[in-house]
């Protein structure tokens, strides 16, 4: 046996660099493949790593408390940064005439759920104890299945318990998570019973919206000019008389091909193709002329069209006006692909490294064109990891900063939390207007992300399992499973019949935009699951980036207002 001291050893030595790499190890594999198992067609993903961390700590597998906090609140700052980063260049457009509508049902239902979480806590528990309330938050964040709010709720607890002795709130996010999941989905499933929605009929309706809504997806067209009040006028005048966004990319006067500029003059007829946005195709078709049935790109001219990736930093920010395509490349860009979207090529819209434009012109300049603007996808598979750190700098600083509110016992702090989270939200929108490259591919994004949650999920495990059982069996674990599926499901079926009969959302809309609500993906996968569309994804997109701010937000000021 002593030849197997080493062994003891490395499993024992708590304080030991090689025991802490193993312990996070250990804990991290085996919550992720326990996680792939499916109950009833679910999975709970990565957060078993938080019940294979309990465990660990249970059976006194752990690791000084210090380097635990450390590598908690590391993979917190980690997770959230990069949740920033992705959802940073759609907040802002996610608040459109139905996005509105859609956020201010996703902030009542968070409201609902803080609401009855002091119902159940008022009715149930013990109020006298201090530390009731503390456990009732992370069974409000467990019900609701989100990871970040319970690390926001967690580092406000250390402002209201500055010597230590803060409650292990993750005890009952453990004990309410797994029926949260599960009730997320029965929860939308009932609503669908409760106002009498077919399936098919949801289905055909989302069929009959994409065929008759004209969308900013860009429209070719092949149009001759009739119109002589265009005789003698400049591109750049029927533009601006026109207001409406569009793109002559090629243009044949007296027989000769040209790519035109912002000067080039129309004639009555002049055959050109035009790239709108298919809203606005009849409106210039009807000022301009009729469709012709040809296809210039058919005829025998030295010009090519080609797809164009956008890696040079430079470029990162830049409108289209600003690089003047046509009058110093004499070639035109007539859409741009940005995370697999189709947008139309407005003279206003910013390019950003990681876009792909259309270029139309002769292929001497379109190459010329690629050389500036990089087109080299080995450029774009280096991380940008100076953005990275650059943000969680700021996002550290600004979440430091005190902010004094009447009635809280200590100044509010967005903390490690809320502070990386907002400046990554900023970042990804507007950092290209400060020259930072803010392009992650989605696998790199993904990687970071989960690193941060797996070792967020492993340090609250470990910290938490010393005591859980303790806690759990043989205190109000019962109690917080209950208290957390009333906490899960009484918003949902408050929010969603709204949904349907107030504002007459489709079902799969709704579905998505509750999944986005409770971030969780398992209720995506299950809408996703019932829907051939894009509704439900759409539906979880819109609510996601200010859901995910709200949860976060709201954990450290419940915890500031009400545990101090």
């Amino acid at each position: 046996m002593e030849s197997f001291h080493w062994l003891k050893e490395l499993f024992t030595t708590t304080d030991s660099v090689a025991h802490i790499a193993l312990l996070y190890a250990v804990v991290i594999a085996i919550g992720v493949y326990l996680g792939k198992i499916k109950v009833f067609g679910i999975s709970l993903g990565v957060t078993f790593v938080l019940f294979a961390g309990i465990v660990a700590g249970h059976i006194g597998f752990t690791a000084p408390s210090n380097i635990l906090t450390f590598i908690q609140d590391f993979g917190l700052i980690l997770f959230v940064f990069m949740i920033g980063m992705q959802v940073g260049p759609g907040f802002f457009e996610s608040f459109g005439k139905a996005g509105v509508k859609l956020n201010g049902l996703a902030a009542t239902a968070i409201l609902l759920n803080i609401i009855v979480m002091f119902a159940c806590y008022y009715i149930f528990f013990d109020t006298s104890d201090r530390t009731t309330l503390p456990m009732m938050v992370g069974t409000l964040y467990g019900a609701v299945t989100n990871t970040p709010g319970l690390g926001a709720a967690n580092e406000a607890l250390g402002s209201v318990f500055p010597n230590g002795g803060a409650p292990q709130i993750a005890s009952a996010y453990a004990c309410a998570y797994p029926l949260g999941v599960l009730g997320i989905i029965n929860a939308t499933i009932l609503i669908r019973y409760i106002c009498k929605v077919r399936l098919e009929k949801e289905e055909e309706q989302l069929k009959a919206m994409e065929e008759t809504n004209a969308n900013k997806k860009p429209y070719k067209m092949h149009l001759e000019v009739t119109n002589r009040y265009l005789e003698g006028k400049t591109l750049l005048q029927v533009h601006d008389f026109l207001n409406r966004d569009f793109v002559v990319s090629r243009l044949v006067h007296n027989g000769e091909l040209c790519i035109p500029n912002r000067d080039t003059l129309f004639h009555v007829g002049d055959q050109m193709l035009i790239v709108c946005a298919e809203a606005d195709q009849e409106a210039i078709m009807a000022f301009i002329g009729p469709k012709l049935d040809i296809d210039f790109e058919q005829q025998d001219q030295p010009l090519v069209s080609k797809r164009i990736l956008i890696t040079n930093p430079k470029v990162n920010g830049k409108t289209l006006a600003s690089m003047h395509f046509s009058s110093v490349h004499g070639v035109n860009v007539t859409r741009i692909t940005r995370h697999g979207m189709d947008l139309f090529a407005s003279a206003s819209l910013p390019m950003q490294v990681g876009d792909k434009i259309m270029v139309v012109g002769p292929e001497d300049a379109v190459d010329r064109v690629a050389n500036q603007m990089g087109n080299s996808v080995r450029r774009l598979n280096a991380p940008n990891i100076a953005t990275i750190f650059v943000g969680i700098i700021l996002g550290i600083i600004f979440g430091s900063l005190p902010i004094a509110i009447p009635g809280m016992p200590v100044p509010m702090k967005l903390g490690i939390a809320g502070g990386p989270l907002i400046i990554a939200i900023l970042i990804g929108r507007y950092g290209y207007k400060i020259h930072l490259v803010t392009y992650t591919t989605t696998s790199a994004n993904m990687m970071l992300r989960e690193i941060g949650l797996v070792l967020f999920l492993a340090s609250v495990g470990i910290k938490a399992g010393a005591n859980f059982f303790e806690t759990v069996v043989e205190g109000d674990g019962v109690l917080y499973v209950l208290t957390g599926f009333l906490i899960t499901i009484i918003p949902i079926l408050i929010v969603g019949p709204i949904a349907r009969i107030r504002y007459k959302f489709n079902y799969f809309t709704i579905a998505g935009m509750i999944a986005g609500t409770y971030t969780d993906p398992p209720a995506l996968a299950y809408a996703n699951s019932i829907c051939s569309k894009e509704a439900p994804a759409l539906g979880y997109s819109t609510v996601y980036p200010l859901s995910m701010f709200l949860r976060i937000l709201t954990a450290q000021l419940v915890v500031l207002f009400f545990c101090g």
